[in-house]
């Protein structure tokens, strides 16, 4: 079960007094969770059918700003309603907030109830249903990466976001004793996720100083998004609560490495692993070696999806673990796209693509697009790469820039396909509206590199 808590559980648990509100939410465009707190009596006697909320949720962006231009909802519409329809197989408790239980919600159209297409949950259950047509189950997993810092979200904000100094002093990668001064916030984040259902496999040090990894077992494509986004939420809750600070931006400044989200993904049938033939070499099926040709020839298409800021394409530094290139290699961190398990009942491919800062419901949606893609069109896996990808000047390079990423967006036939023309045009004016703020914006880096010398 995608959560852990039945309907009829919750309503013994409001009329013993255990619970006493209802989170009712939904990721929206930037992956965050949006919603209402109900009193958990109104919930289980009628909020649990619908509720509703302002269309201009699903066209702002980071700030909030109800940006223009959306053909989905505007000023000129009036910004009228969605319906917050609650999926009550995703109700878990939320341990960390006294008496408190979440659900998650499909948002629908106020007049036909039909789901709204751009909604980030729809659009990856759009693509998993044509994944069950072909006879096929997603079976997906992602990594969170973020770094901790020792001040609290509030003395962090009214610095100006500046003299940022990690939780720890050191490079940090698998390293017990740095991580153990940690324990304050990731021992509360693995029990109290574990306890909400979310299958915590571990957390580790990574490759920086107060950087850390949570690794959550795979599942099914839907639920594996879900339980990213409860994460994510649960990482920013519980830092706050022990007076620490959390950031999922890919690149936080120049001289530390960056923070990504790898994506790992097959393709099961009859509760079996369909990537794997231990006739073939490497242990890849036929069906496998198409579907990734489609993950790495659409790659590019979308790119924006796996980077959606201006910051995330800082973390593609060649030496840094982050890809460049739209390659695949067996075992082999450099490459965009790695062959984890080969020989094996578990090969699986990994994108190493994707920022910390990624919507999980759109990354996964867009892949399972691109894979689809390839297995309709029988694409042909070209050989692994070998040694230093980031060398290969023959490999075909990701979009270096979000402008870029905006514009191999708005061309994409495949994704067109898939989504949908408007679905794609809403995403490409995101894309276009975060390049243009930023373009609006005179940066440090300028003013002290030429407020004497230019």
């Amino acid at each position: 079960m995608p959560g852990n808590l039945s309907f009829e559980d919750l309503k013994s648990q409001v009329q013993r007094g255990e619970v006493d509100t209802v989170l009712v939410t939904f990721p929206d465009m930037q992956g965050r969770l949006m919603g209402k707190r109900f009193h958990a009596q109104h919930f289980v006697d009628s909020a649990w059918e619908e509720t509703h909320c302002c269309t201009y949720l699903l066209a702002t962006d980071l700030e909030m700003y109800t940006v223009e231009g959306y053909a989905s909802t505007s000023w000129q519409t009036g910004y009228g309603d969605y319906v917050m329809k609650p999926d009550l197989t995703t109700l878990r408790p939320v341990p960390w907030l006294d008496g408190t239980v979440m659900v998650l919600c499909d948002v629908l159209d106020h007049k036909t109830h039909k789901e709204v297409p751009h909604s980030p949950r729809a659009m990856l259950k759009k693509q998993i249903a044509r994944l069950t047509e072909l006879g096929f189950d997603a079976m997906m997993a992602t990594e969170l990466e973020f770094f901790l810092f020792e001040k609290s979200f509030d003395e962090v904000r009214k610095s100006g976001f500046r003299d940022l100094d990690p939780i720890s002093g050191y490079n940090e990668d698998y390293h017990i004793l740095q991580t153990t001064k940690e324990e304050g916030v990731m021992r509360p984040l693995r029990n109290h996720l574990y306890a909400a259902g979310i299958p915590i496999e571990n957390s580790k040090g990574e490759a920086e100083a107060g950087q850390e990894e949570l690794n959550i077992r795979y599942a099914a494509a839907l639920d594996c998004a879900d339980n990213h986004t409860i994460a994510k939420h649960a990482t920013k809750e519980i830092a706050w609560q022990q007076g620490r600070s959390v950031t999922f931006l890919p690149k936080w400044h120049r001289d530390r490495v960056g923070s990504s989200s790898h994506v790992h993904q097959s393709l099961w049938k009859d509760g079996k692993n369909a990537f794997f033939d231990p006739d073939a070499e490497l242990g890849m099926s036929e069906m496998m070696r198409h579907y990734m040709a489609g993950l790495i020839h659409y790659a590019p298409d979308y790119t924006y999806f796996l980077a959606p800021y201006i910051n995330s394409y800082k973390r593609f530094q060649k030496g840094t673990f982050a890809p460049t290139k739209t390659v695949w290699s067996v075992d082999n961190r450099t490459a965009g796209f790695r062959l984890c398990g080969d020989g094996t009942k578990a090969v699986r491919v990994e994108c190493r693509i994707g920022g910390s800062d990624l919507n999980p419901h759109l990354a996964l949606a867009v892949q399972l697009a691109a894979g689809i893609k390839g297995l309709e069109e029988k694409l042909e896996l070209a050989a692994p790469s070998t040694g230093d990808v980031y060398a290969d000047k023959d490999a075909r390079e990701i979009p270096q820039t979000l402008r870029d990423a905006a514009v191999t967006l708005g061309n994409s036939d495949m994704l067109k396909q898939a989504f949908g023309e408007e679905v794609v045009a809403h995403y490409v004016h995101a894309a276009n509206w975060e390049q243009e703020e930023f373009d609006r914006v005179v940066t440090d880096y300028e003013i002290a590199r030429g407020f004497e010398r230019a």
